[in-house]
């Protein structure tokens, strides 16, 4: 069953980014990587541009130098859980974007979920630290 939140849906007690808060074109990614401002961590990379919109939205990607398609599949998911915990607390009007580094897929959800609020605080998306 489905319980709506602010911007995630909970099934099965796992929370989930909905798909309407993501990211999902080239070309959304493109002008994110080429217009925003980037904020760099050894796990993960932001990139942070200010929109229009009343929401956030949120892109992740891991290329191939992460390694193979479990690991690069791992990254991305660390990278989605630790955003549900933060999505509530990030000034709406911003499309982010997320790149995970070699590291990320050897790390755990409290790692990740920590280098993510740094660089929230970092790049001033934060509502209130959290």
């Amino acid at each position: 069953m489905f319980r709506l939140r602010t911007r995630c849906c909970v099934k099965d007690g796992e929370a989930q980014v909905k798909r309407s808060f993501r990211l999902t074109r080239s070309t959304d990614f493109k002008r994110v990587r080429r217009s925003g401002k980037s904020y760099a961590h050894p796990l993960v990379v932001l990139y942070a541009l200010r929109s229009d919109r009343p929401d956030v939205r949120v892109g992740v990607s891991a290329g191939l130098a992460i390694g193979i398609a479990v690991k690069r599949n791992r990254a991305k998911r660390l990278l989605r859980a630790a955003m549900n915990d933060l999505l509530p607390h990030i000034i709406p009007g911003s499309d982010l974007l997320l790149i995970a580094r070699s590291p990320l897929p050897a790390s755990d959800l409290y790692q990740t979920r920590a280098a993510l609020a740094n660089l929230f605080q970092r790049a001033g998306l934060l509502l209130h630290d959290v």
